[in-house]
């Protein structure tokens, strides 16, 4: 945990033992790489799209009818594209209270049953978001504004980011089932 200001990027865990799960987990980083960098371009462009919006409205007396729904759907595929990459380096915000006061044993099953269960949720949010854009697209959902645009754009972002989240969990998860004793790895 870092109480300052890194000036390095975080190099994310080791890599796991089994080679299938590192092939994995190295392919998936590499995806995760991509999509954060999209998602802080998206950012920046959301926040343009904003103040474009704002200054021709004050500045114009020309309000924009697009802005808001272009902005809210950068901002979910930005908030979904980034969770496994946030999850890869374990950025999620965890409460550590009792892990220090555990034995390294406990504490061991204690952070698999967190994963599994989360990877579990995971799995159900994934599969509850690609119905949500299968209904989007199958029946032609649109927003109420006049602009109208489809909503299987931002379900299909959120069921994508929710399925690279739910993998990440699960290559985790069996990267801490396969991995060997940090008493052996060190010999």
């Amino acid at each position: 945990m870092s109480h300052g200001v890194d000036i390095a990027p975080s190099r994310g865990p080791a890599p796991p033992d089994n080679a299938v799960i590192a092939a994995l987990t190295a392919a998936l980083d590499k995806l995760n790489r991509l999509l954060m960098t999209l998602s802080m371009i998206a950012l920046v462009l959301t926040a343009l799209v904003l103040t474009y919006s704002v200054v021709s409205r004050y500045f114009f007396s020309a309000p924009t009818d697009w802005q808001d729904e272009a902005s809210v759907f950068m901002l979910v595929g930005v908030t979904f594209f980034t969770t496994a990459y946030v999850q890869f380096h374990r950025g999620h915000i965890g409460i550590e209270a009792v892990a220090g006061l555990l034995p390294r044993r406990v504490n061991a099953v204690r952070l698999f049953v967190v994963d599994l269960a989360s990877t579990l949720f995971c799995a159900f949010f994934t599969w509850k978001s690609w119905m949500l854009f299968h209904e989007a697209w199958v029946d032609g959902q649109t927003t109420s504004s006049t602009f109208a645009p489809p909503l299987w754009i931002p379900y299909s972002m959120m069921a994508a980011g929710m399925t690279l989240l739910t993998l990440q969990l699960l290559l985790q998860t069996l990267a801490r089932m396969t991995n060997k004793p940090a008493s052996e790895r060190a010999a």
